[in-house]
């Protein structure tokens, strides 16, 4: 431990990376005399009980009580990313919880459709907003007390629509990836697409015995993407937000507990097949070597990793202090300004993720702006 540290410094660094609550689990092992000043300390427990522990099981129950309205009407339910990966944290509860991210197998359209075309009645609170509700039930035939409101559903988005469900922004995917984005994301599409029907179809145990594609959350059975399907489409995910808008820690924390927990279920041979042909490689080991040799996860659970000590080193610079810095600001003109310097710059970072060149990128950026002019 150094003998000098800034902790609120290190607060401010470990909220931004949304490992507020994790930093807070490793200062409960250090001696009394090396952790944080009583006032400091009493206040971060505080802010993860209410900002992590409480939001969590409100989240939970959000996702059951979406799920269980999805299946009463005959619809399955997974979820991804933000849910599904802090099943594999030591404590769930303190990854921060975000959107619900759910796919539905195919029926997304006319999941979306019936559930805008539903009144819903608040029977707990007097708001209108079913989306601030803590139950939020069909209204039957008119005869139900309460305030009643519908769900309006946000189409303006490439690959999943938005809408809100007590209190928690739910993107409902309809693609996995963006296929407007990179040309490459049309093939892995596919492959992402076959995954997930295949998780429809089979039911298989975990080494600790549990079911690997499904979940019992608060009741109601929720769809868990198979380990192929979730370290396929995590890492792409992580990647491109790597490329674009950059990567927080806690995502490379989803990847090592994804490995820690679901290693031994990844069929290594034909995902490093994927990622070589899918120009993913390169990062792949990159996130791996972090996980190793920053965040101290065993050696042993992950495949043999080759990298470049001074290239890993780049990558996490960048995490912390991205080289492009600029912020987003302006009209429509210094957005899209904004968004081209930005790729510009981030062209090495294009060259560790993807295999589409960068003129095709560019090109397929553009277009999937002017498919959704909102997304500039």
């Amino acid at each position: 431990m150094p003998e000098s540290v800034d902790w609120n410094a290190l607060e401010v660094l470990a909220a931004q990376h949304g490992l507020y609550a994790i930093v807070l689990d490793g200062i409960e092992k250090l001696p009394a005399r090396e952790r944080p000043p009583q006032d400091l300390l009493l206040e971060w427990i505080g802010e993860v009980l209410l900002d992590y522990e409480q939001q969590y099981e409100q989240y939970k129950q959000a996702i059951a009580d979406l799920a269980g309205w999805h299946h009463a009407h005959g619809f399955k339910m997974m979820v991804l990313k933000g849910y599904a990966c802090s099943l594999d944290w030591p404590k769930p509860a303190h990854r921060p919880c975000g959107d619900i991210d759910i796919w539905q197998f195919g029926q997304q359209k006319e999941a979306d459709a019936l559930l805008e075309s539903v009144e819903f009645v608040d029977e707990s609170s007097e708001s209108v907003d079913s989306s601030k509700s803590s139950k939020c039930l069909d209204k039957p035939d008119g005869k139900a007390e309460g305030k009643s409101s519908k769900i309006e559903i946000d189409n303006s988005h490439h690959h999943h629509t938005v809408f809100e469900w007590q209190g928690f922004t739910v993107e409902n995917h309809y693609d996995f990836l963006n296929v407007h984005h990179h040309q490459s994301n049309v093939e892995l599409e596919a492959i992402l697409k076959k995954l997930g029907s295949e998780d429809n179809l089979n039911s298989r145990a975990n080494t600790d015995g549990t079911n690997i594609t499904n979940v019992i959350v608060n009741g109601e059975k929720v769809y868990l993407p198979s380990p192929n399907l979730h370290a396929l489409f995590l890492l792409r995910h992580s990647m491109s937000n790597f490329a674009s808008t950059g990567l927080k820690l806690r995502q490379l924390l989803d990847w090592g507990f994804f490995v820690e927990k679901h290693g031994k279920e990844v069929d290594w041979n034909w995902l490093e097949e994927m990622l070589e042909r899918f120009g993913m490689k390169k990062m792949f080991q990159l996130f791996n070597a972090i996980c190793v040799e920053d965040l101290g996860f065993d050696a042993s659970i992950f495949p043999m990793v080759q990298f470049l000590p001074a290239l890993k080193e780049r990558v996490l610079n960048d995490i912390f202090a991205p080289e492009f810095a600029e912020k987003e600001k302006g009209g429509f003109i210094r957005r899209a300004i904004f968004k081209y310097r930005r790729w510009r710059a981030n062209a090495w970072k294009h060259e560790l993720c993807f295999n589409d060149s960068m003129s095709s990128a560019l090109w397929s950026g553009v277009k999937s702006h002017l498919l959704k002019p909102s997304s500039i």
